[in-house]
């Protein structure tokens, strides 16, 4: 069989009405650079000749799973944090009200809920989880949000969860990681 390999991908960017305002579990698509970036990854990512595809089954992740022309699979452990009140907000008028605590996010990755939302370690716990249901053999695209990306990340790595902030990825970027990378 082909070597075990995940190759997590996060989502091309989004549209442009979405830009400055928080989206965890909003569902958009994406912006024309997005769609361009989105051609670009998938010649990339059928190169690898995966033998499965997971997406998270928001918009911005399926649009790229649908392109590679095999089935795939839906699992919504693999969304964004959700962010309760937050989502939909800009950033800016989030951290007029908030202040600084939405640093809280980072520092207190346990019990910190942005807008009542998820913490940090519900969305890794969650993310850990369907780590563990993914296919065992072969490579592996899981296509994703920047947070269960770098929570996953942080995990692999031994990386505290307070420090995952430093490993999210950009927009249309891959990360590949060993299938027992999480052990």
């Amino acid at each position: 069989m082909t070597r075990a390999m995940v190759v997590l991908v996060r989502h091309p960017e989004v549209a442009r009405a979405w830009r400055g305002r928080c989206y965890g579990r909003s569902d958009m698509s994406w912006s024309r650079e997005g769609a361009r970036r989105a051609a670009v990854l998938i010649d990339e990512l059928v190169a690898l000749r995966p033998t499965a595809i997971v997406h998270s089954d928001l918009v911005r992740t399926r649009r790229l799973a649908e392109r590679f022309k095999l089935p795939t699979i839906a699992d919504p452990r693999w969304r964004e944090r959700d962010f309760g009140s937050w989502e939909g907000r800009s950033w800016d008028a989030i951290w007029r009200e908030t202040g600084s605590s939405m640093d809280r996010m980072v520092t207190d990755p346990e019990h910190f809920r942005p807008g009542g939302g998820e913490t940090t370690r519900e969305v890794a716990d969650r993310a850990r989880v369907a780590w563990d249901d993914l296919p065992a053999d072969g490579i592996v695209v899981v296509v994703t949000h920047g947070g269960p990306i770098a929570l996953v990340r942080a995990v692999a790595e031994g990386i505290s969860l307070d420090r995952a902030v430093g490993l999210v990825p950009a927009c249309g970027e891959q990360v590949r990681l060993g299938r027992r990378a999480l052990g």
